[in-house]
């Protein structure tokens, strides 16, 4: 991640002008152990699948993506000076830890993986998230998932 002091003087302006909503609620819930909770991922790496249209700068949208893709066809649209692409070309799981979740779930850390994962593109005004976020929120207690695993890139 990037230093703030690091990044183009244009792109820190927008990013210290950006103002956050305030949370009306507390974020933080108790529940069940790990053991005994599904995951799903969130990403912020604008991640979509092969075929699909990418993520446009300032895009407040999300992507799903089926635990089922292939690597292969799982594609980045996150840009960013500041990023090093290199361990993702290398390794997905730096970004997105499909194979981390499968291997917990597999030793019985945690109960199971989500069928669905989701993504959105970083350094999105937050005022434009509310309705992704909401969204999303409602996909993943409709297929009953218990945690999100959170990828910032």
């Amino acid at each position: 991640m990037a230093r703030l002091e690091d990044i183009p003087q244009p792109t820190r302006d927008n990013i210290v002008a950006c103002e956050c909503p305030p949370l009306e609620t507390a974020p933080w819930v108790e529940g069940p152990a790990l053991s005994q909770r599904r995951i799903a991922i969130l990403s912020t790496a604008g991640l979509f699948e092969r075929g699909t249209a990418p993520f446009t700068p300032g895009s407040g949208g999300y992507t799903v993506l089926p635990a089922s893709l292939a690597p292969n066809d799982i594609l980045m649209s996150h840009v960013s000076i500041n990023f090093d692409r290199s361990g993702w070309q290398r390794d997905m799981n730096v970004v997105y830890p499909l194979d981390r979740l499968r291997e917990f779930a597999d030793d019985g850390f945690i109960a199971g993986v989500a069928d669905e994962h989701y993504s959105v593109l970083g350094s999105t005004d937050p005022k434009m998230m509310a309705e992704t976020a909401d969204s999303i929120v409602a996909r993943m207690m409709r297929d009953r998932i218990d945690a999100i695993l959170m990828s910032p890139v």
